[in-house]
């Protein structure tokens, strides 16, 4: 193997590594809150648990086929956690609990299959939307972005999990 693709074959591996540190700071900080606890609002304003990771899961869902694996959920389920949708503060609006727990868990495990099958060549390769408007957009600067938004929100939740009352989680 060259230089060039044992490279991107580490870049992948860094991809499979950032995505399971954010999975494993999500179980810890989800682990024993409840659908009402998940819908605890942050004061002055922000978003719940429930939207915090509803809207991780959209992410994935939307970067699944990206990575030739199925979406977990349909589309229209998981619009109202979109970016740049109001906070979620009508319970009935609001995904069950144990709905998006269950789909995050086969969604991370999805993204991490779909990453170990991953061609190195297709890295560098356009990609097929970008979330910032970047016309030069690749899978690689794609996938960069993803991971980082998705360890952002993933540090969130350590916080809406003491505002919903729960002791930490990561010591």
């Amino acid at each position: 193997m060259g230089t060039t693709v044992e490279s991107r074959l580490n870049e992948i591996e860094v991809f499979r590594t950032n995505a399971h540190l954010v999975n494993v700071v999500l179980q810890r900080n989800l682990e024993g809150i409840s659908h009402e606890e998940s819908l605890a609002q942050p004061c002055p304003g922000g978003n719940c648990l429930n939207w915090v990771l509803g809207h991780l899961l959209h992410v994935y869902n939307n970067a699944l086929p990206l990575l030739h694996q199925e979406p977990v959920m349909e589309k229209k389920v998981l619009e109202r956690y979109a970016r740049g949708a109001a906070p979620l503060s009508d319970p009935a609006e609001a995904v069950p609990w144990n709905s998006l727990t269950k789909s995050w868990n086969e969604a991370a495990r999805r993204v991490d299959e779909g990453l170990g099958r991953l061609s190195p060549e297709l890295l560098d390769s356009p990609a097929p939307f970008s979330p910032t408007d970047n016309p030069e957009e690749t899978v690689r600067s794609l996938l960069t972005t993803l991971f980082f938004h998705q360890a952002y929100h993933a540090g969130q939740t350590g916080i809406l999990r003491r505002l919903a009352g729960k002791k930490g989680a990561i010591a």
